[in-house]
């Protein structure tokens, strides 16, 4: 079976901040602040990449030797 590939939910209301982004979802009426990982995750949630792609990713971007798995699925 073929893993899904996250995609960003359409309508959000996106910010720059210093530190990440804000994101609001005004379906929901939620606000999200996102940290510089969290902010990654975020722009490559396009539809065309898995988890296990975005996993290497984050794990890549910071040069880490372990994956975070966990964390990045706990962030998707």
């Amino acid at each position: 079976m073929n893993e899904p590939s996250p995609a960003r939910t359409e309508g959000l209301d996106v910010h720059d901040v210093e530190d990440g982004l804000v994101v609001y979802g005004p379906k929901t009426d939620r606000v999200h602040y996102l940290n510089a990982t969290a902010t990654l995750v975020f722009e490559v949630c396009d539809g065309t990449r898995t988890a296990d792609t975005i996993v290497e990713l984050v794990g890549s971007a910071w040069g880490l030797d372990e994956l975070p798995s966990e964390q990045v699925r706990g962030c998707l």
